[in-house]
């Protein structure tokens, strides 16, 4: 078997805001004068996600509930920082969950299904690795990746975020020998670093950084530098 791990947020899709301008429209609900900025958002956020700390497993928090609550506690204590009451900060924090997993608003790149397909032509399975939320096997099916997806792997519901070796190693265990292996993501250290150390070789995509040992600019790309 010849197959491609890929990473998701970044790399296949995305969505519309992301943390930050999500966290913002929702505060913007509760209180549409105070005029919060995504950037004074962002600065509160930093250090609170799991994959912030991918040294540290978290297999306590592998059901969807026990996963959100902690990310609760990280929006109240952001909204809190920004000048809001205690019970704003945590209806706003509870509300989150809904907002972010709205499926309207996640998108394909132009380039994922093409790229997806063409490469399954030619013989290449598909597995998703990801640090991401709980939802998102429901944000694959929505999107029509379900089809090209072999299985995925998603840190919400192993408890290891990537670059963390078990993360990569619970993929190796479920696809066994194969002919050729893959690691394809847009952040070098959590998708390449981390795949290199597990002597996979990888790929990285859509923005350059300094250190990559291959890069795309976009998916179309990818068949050739495999082949």
């Amino acid at each position: 078997m010849r197959c491609l791990i890929w990473d998701f947020d970044g790399t296949l899709g995305y969505r519309d805001g992301m943390w930050s301008q999500t966290l913002v429209e929702v505060l913007a609900q509760e209180a549409p004068d105070r005029g919060v900025t995504v950037e004074e958002v962002r600065a509160h956020l930093r250090g609170g996600f799991p994959w912030d700390t991918p040294n540290i497993p978290h297999p306590q928090l592998a059901s969807a509930d026990a996963w959100w609550r902690s990310m609760e506690r990280v929006l109240t204590g952001a909204v809190l920082a920004l000048g809001f009451g205690p019970r704003s900060a945590q209806e706003c924090a509870a509300r989150f969950r809904h907002h972010y997993c709205d499926l309207a608003r996640w998108r394909c790149y132009d380039d994922t299904l093409p790229a997806l397909q063409q490469l399954a032509d030619r013989g290449w399975k598909h597995v998703i690795l990801s640090n991401h939320v709980p939802e998102l096997g429901a944000i694959l099916a929505h999107l029509g990746l379900g089809a090209f997806i072999l299985k995925l792997f998603n840190s919400a519901e192993t408890g290891y975020e990537k670059p963390h070796p078990l993360a990569f190693q619970a993929v190796l265990d479920y696809i066994g020998p194969t002919e050729k292996l893959w690691m394809i993501g847009d952040n070098l250290t959590a998708d390449i670093a981390g795949a290199a150390r597990m002597g996979i070789p990888g790929i990285l995509v859509r923005h350059y950084r300094e250190g990559a040992p291959r890069f795309c600019s976009d998916l179309s790309g990818i068949l050739t530098l495999l082949e």
